[in-house]
């Protein structure tokens, strides 16, 4: 299902078809130095890491990671909203192909996961978190207008990372 369209991008809802390149994002290093090893070996792994995360979270939530592509139809990375077990608010979450950084594709995408967020969700803030190494990904929640709100605990890596808030505004009905 289609989310929105921005200038240059599609965001789209993830199918198991997109397996293959889940499999290629979760394997490149810099996903793995930021965001951890998913455990995601084969095709099979990541289709099976698609049905669990991202497609059970449409039903039970109504959103989740999208795809991002480039309106060529190439797919180049993930940007949806997260509602992770040991955060009180949603997340937002977004991964890319190296080839991929620096062209501006993580904040348009990131602008329009907000705007719908605002227009069609029932939230009123979104968090994000990141490991306290990753200053590209810091810059870009600064340049969206999160404030940095302290630290948070990562249960599952035992670590902790910078957490960030970003109060939505949602826009008067004309």
């Amino acid at each position: 299902m289609l989310i929105c369209k921005t200038e240059r991008l599609t965001l789209r809802e993830l199918q198991l078809s997109d397996a293959e390149f889940a499999l290629r994002l979760y394997n490149d290093p810099s996903f793995l130095q930021h965001i951890g090893d998913k455990g995601v070996r084969t095709v099979e792994d990541a289709a099976q890491n698609l049905q669990q995360g991202a497609i059970t979270s449409y039903a039970q939530h109504g959103y989740g990671m999208w795809l991002v592509e480039h309106q060529r139809g190439q797919a180049i990375g993930l940007c949806g909203l997260i509602k992770r077990d040991f955060l009180a608010e949603t997340d937002l979450g977004y991964a890319y192909l190296p080839e991929f950084f620096g062209m501006g594709y993580a904040y348009e995408a990131a602008v329009a996961v907000l705007a719908y967020a605002a227009e069609h969700t029932d939230l009123n803030t979104v968090v994000a978190i990141v490991s306290p190494a990753n200053l590209a990904s810091k810059s870009l929640l600064l340049k969206l207008g999160f404030e940095q709100d302290g630290q948070v605990l990562v249960p599952d890596k035992n670590e902790m990372v910078d957490f960030y808030r970003i109060h939505l505004t949602k826009q008067p009905d004309l």
